[in-house]
């Protein structure tokens, strides 16, 4: 009960003393010191909410760890390069037939059988959908 009582206390006394440092700043906006201060609260959210988009380090070919943009850059290159020029054999045993005509004909049946074996509360896919929608609408959304 006691811990609750403190709880509520500290967030009382820290958003009086946001609201006091809003209300200085709001006053103050004029004041190049405020300005500056607001820029660097502004600064400091913009790079909280980026993404990590670069590598830091990464394991170079011959082992060591490669740490400079540079150097990482090179290393890709020079991976990639190796990839895409290697020669592969191949030995003309697979093949494949061309099917020529209408793609096969889906039936309304096993359509709605797979409807009905879907799991229920999972992440939609690409179009946003999830199988509770479409069991949802009946024979419509089964066409």
């Amino acid at each position: 009960m006691e811990y609750k009582k403190s709880r509520k206390n500290a967030k009382r006394v820290i958003s009086s003393a946001k609201e006091k440092k809003q209300k200085e700043c709001a006053n103050g906006i004029n004041n190049s010191k405020c300005q500056i201060e607001i820029f660097r609260m502004a600064k400091q959210m913009v790079k909280e909410r980026q993404d990590i988009t670069g590598l830091i380090c990464i394991k170079g070919a011959s082992g060591k760890v490669i740490v400079d943009d540079k150097a990482i850059k090179d290393s890709w290159k020079e991976d990639m390069e190796k990839l895409m020029n290697e020669e592969n054999e191949w030995d003309h045993k697979i093949s494949a037939e061309v099917k020529e005509g209408p793609a096969d004909c889906i039936r309304m049946a096993k359509v709605s059988a797979v409807l009905k074996k879907m799991k229920r509360h999972k992440a939609p896919g690409l179009s946003g959908l999830v199988a509770e929608m479409i069991q949802a609408t009946g024979d419509i959304g089964t066409q």
